[in-house]
């Protein structure tokens, strides 16, 4: 394990002095005010006609305390703005609206174009804050991986992760799932990230066929991803400091999207009046420039994070670089082999390989053999000079795999090579019930 002398552990305390430097300034007075008046035009609204079952369910969260966690809570927002923009589709206007038959018709509609703008352009925002987030976030702890064929993997696997759960959303979409099941998914494969990136941290689960090659990794990082999604781990700092603001922006894009909904089916029955459009403006602007705000401001809080510390200021890029190394000399006109049995397909075999140079470049002949049962050889990787490689490969058969480093061809000169091989077995993600 790498040296962590000169980290300090990251705790809920520790973060506690680092938000202190990164207040919130408090929210406009209006968010509260513009919440609770259209709030009160939504309860004028259900008693115009009985609340379907989905109105029902609208009402229940709407008068809920929004979700615990931040994340959830930016999620369960981008959900509402998608809401909003589909009842903002001229397809799925009510009849009447449709029609544009009297003057207040055309200017509603010109506000609705007016606001549909404003909450496009904030559920962009969202989208490339939490794409760039969870990138970022994943990144940063890949600095801290070793830099050869184990971090290889662990990036091999997310991609294939993130390749079937966007196949899953895809899915979904296909088979006529509503925005709301489709962001029911898209959570739980947030939590399944948050999830991984514990496993990471105690080596098991996805991780745990890895847990021997993750040599090099600070002890504090692996200690904070593991805890990362306990209730009172260091992130319930975050939340009971940004919390509370996100939590009234939540509460409003719901009430927001309640009156809607439930003007819609209303609508013939009784049109919006001016001093009602008006409180739907202003709540509109208030909550999507309030929202802007709380994105940017929680953007430079989680970019200047100090779990977030490069590799280089803890100090374990010299450790990384000779942990598990072996060295051998090899004489001219000799080579050296090392033979690794494979019992699973889909195993990998990864090398990390370079020459101790003196005062000449060097380089040294590489490849690759396979031999099956019968002692029948086939070269898996052609033979090339190198002067330093690393790579993995995927096997698609079990038995003898033999690397050969050559330097037959030499007549004078002998190579120190410096080297680290491994055979893997199948990393692969969980099966999760149908519960």
């Amino acid at each position: 394990m790498a040296s962590t002398e000169g980290l300090m552990p990251i705790t809920r305390a520790f973060l506690s002095s680092y938000y202190d430097k990164y207040p919130f300034s408090p929210l406009s007075q209006d968010v509260s005010r513009l919440t609770d008046e259209i709030h009160s035009m939504a309860k004028n609204l259900q008693k115009d006609a009985p609340l379907t079952e989905g109105e029902s369910s609208l009402v229940l969260e709407a008068e809920s305390h929004p979700p615990h966690k931040v994340d959830e809570n930016l999620w369960k927002n981008r959900e509402q703005l998608e809401e909003i923009l589909f009842l903002f589709e001229s397809s799925n206007w009510p009849p009447a609206l449709q029609l544009q038959s009297t003057t207040e018709d055309v200017e509603l509609v010109s506000v609705l174009e007016r606001l549909g703008e404003k909450f496009r352009s904030t559920l962009k925002s969202l989208q490339t804050f939490q794409s760039k987030n969870s990138e970022f976030v994943f990144n940063t702890v890949m600095t801290y991986m070793p830099q050869d064929f184990r971090g290889t993997l662990i990036r091999q696997q997310r991609e294939r992760s993130e390749r079937n759960k966007q196949a899953e959303v895809d899915a979904l979409i296909n088979s006529g799932g509503s925005i709301r099941d489709r962001y029911a998914l898209l959570w739980n494969q947030q939590m399944e990230r948050r999830r991984q990136l514990a496993q990471l941290g105690s080596a098991t689960g996805v991780y745990k066929t890895l847990v021997k090659y993750l040599v090099g990794v600070p002890q504090v990082l692996l200690d904070f991803v593991q805890k990362i999604n306990d209730d009172d781990g260091p992130m319930e700092e975050q939340r009971q400091r940004y919390g509370p603001p996100l939590y009234s922006l939540t509460k409003m894009v719901l009430n927001i999207r309640l009156f809607l909904s439930l003007l819609w089916r209303r609508f013939g029955a009784g049109k919006l009046s001016r001093s009602q459009i008006t409180v739907l403006e202003e709540a509109v602007d208030i909550y999507t420039s309030e929202f802007q705000r709380f994105i940017t401001f929680i953007r430079d809080v989680f970019a200047n994070s100090p779990f977030f510390i490069t590799a280089e200021e803890a100090g374990t890029l010299e450790a990384r670089k000779s942990d598990e190394y072996k060295e051998v000399s090899v004489p001219a006109g000799k080579s050296h082999e090392v033979s690794l049995t494979v019992d699973a397909i889909n195993s990998y075999i990864a090398w990390d390989f370079s020459l101790v140079q003196g005062r000449v470049d060097m380089d040294i002949g590489f490849s690759m053999e396979y031999t099956d049962p019968s002692g029948q050889k086939t070269q898996i990787l052609p033979y090339r000079r190198y002067g330093a490689d690393q790579g993995n490969f995927c096997t698609c058969l079990s038995g003898n795999y033999k690397l050969i480093w050559d330097n037959s061809y030499s007549t004078f000169f002998k190579k120190v090579l410096r080297f680290k091989v491994d055979c893997i077995p199948p990393v692969v993600e969980p099966v999760l019930s149908s519960d």
